[in-house]
Formats: C-alpha cells, sequence, structure tokens
C-alpha cells in the first residue's frame, strides 16, 4: 500500500470515529452539567442558601418560603395608579404595544417555583405566577438582529435596567409575575410586575417593571 493511500485511509477512519464520538461528548457533558447542580433537600434552611448561586442549585424539593417570610431590598414604597400605568412594550421590534394591567391578567399563565438569592442576605423560594414572554414578544414580532431582552422598572428616577439573553426568556427562564405564593405581588415586592429570573441572582430581578425592549 503507498504512503498516500494509507494516509487517506487513515483520515476517514479518524474521521468517522470523530463524528461518532462528537456526539456523545456533547451529552456527556450535558448530563454532566445536571449533575453538578447541588439537589436541595426537603427542609433545607434558608440561611444556608444566601451565599450560594442560585444557577448551582435544585430546587425541586425545596420547600416554599411563607409570604410572611420574605425579605426584599430596594426600592418598596413605589406607588403605581393602574388607571395610567400601562406596560410598553417596544424596541427592536416590528409592532411596539402597551398593556393595562387588566389586559396583562387575560394572557396565557405561567407558574413556577424559583429561588430569589440576594447574596449575603436572604433567599426566599416563591411560587411565583405571571405570564410568558414568549406570547408578548410574538405579539410584538422580534426583528432580525435582536439578542437580549432589556426589562427597566419603576418609571422615574429611581428606573433599574437589567438585560437578559432573549433565549432564556424565550424559554420562559425569565418571565414576569403579578402573583406569588397564590396572592397579588405585594407592593413592596414590586407590585404590579416584577422579574422572576431563574438561575440569577435576585438584583436582577426588576421590581416594578413598566417597559421591556428587545436590543
Amino acid at each position: 500500500m503507498s504512503k498516500r493511500r494509507f494516509l487517506k485511509i487513515s483520515m476517514k477512519f479518524i474521521t468517522g470515529i470523530g463524528l461518532l464520538v462528537s456526539p456523545m461528548f456533547s451529552w456527556i457533558r450535558l448530563v454532566r452539567a445536571k449533575v453538578q447542580k447541588i439537589i436541595l433537600p426537603k427542609n433545607f434552611p434558608r440561611k444556608d442558601l444566601v451565599d450560594k448561586n442560585p444557577a448551582d442549585l435544585d430546587t425541586y424539593h425545596l420547600d416554599i418560603t411563607p409570604l410572611k417570610d420574605f425579605e426584599t431590598m430596594g426600592i418598596t414604597d413605589q406607588e403605581t395608579d393602574l388607571d395610567n400605568w400601562r406596560l410598553k412594550v417596544e424596541g427592536l421590534v416590528e409592532r411596539p404595544f402597551r398593556l393595562t394591567y387588566s389586559q396583562i391578567l387575560t394572557l396565557p399563565t405561567i407558574e413556577r417555583n424559583v429561588l430569589l438569592i440576594c447574596p449575603g442576605f436572604f433567599a426566599n423560594h416563591g411560587r411565583w405566577k405571571g405570564f410568558s414572554m414568549t406570547t408578548l414578544l410574538e405579539t410584538a414580532k422580534i426583528k432580525d438582529g435582536a439578542t437580549l431582552v432589556t426589562f427597566r422598572g419603576p418609571e422615574g428616577n429611581y428606573e433599574k435596567t437589567e438585560r437578559f439573553y432573549l433565549k432564556d426568556v424565550l424559554s420562559n427562564k425569565v418571565f414576569l409575575a403579578y402573583e406569588v405564593n397564590g396572592k397579588p405581588l405585594p407592593k413592596k415586592h414590586g407590585f404590579p410586575l416584577r422579574v422572576v429570573a431563574e438561575g440569577h441572582y435576585g438584583f436582577n430581578w426588576v421590581k416594578y417593571v413598566h417597559k421591556v425592549s428587545c436590543d
């Protein structure tokens, strides 16, 4: 066999092995990412969560924190006049629009248990109810090139801005909530809308949201 033919056969063999092994390694990486999450047992002390990264935790078995025990930081007394308040949807979209609070309550709902950690201070594990951003953004028709979704609130001098990847928003890892633990969102926790962001620290969970924009 000539050297050239030997090399050609060898390269085909190596390429074939690569095609077989690559999906296997991708699967291994996926499994490893899931395995590396810390599974929290029922009754895990909340005080032991405050220094952990929520992205590293499997909270499936974790108890729901009673609403009376919820802690919070930042602005807690923002007043919202629902007669004039509107959620604005704009940015890189073909159809910007506004919604009243009553209209928001008619959107398809999403309800999930998500852990909020304010590092070094407190942890709240709540049952959050709101709406999927997918419906909202499909109505607005996202333009090509948009990769981020920005949430702003409250309106005024203390407005806070946080951006999330569009893919995380469309997968419902990030959504807007108007209820927690079966109760309307209390004023101090961001009424009428606040961001719920799975795997993100609490300072990313914008309260009193009044504007959503695609960037």
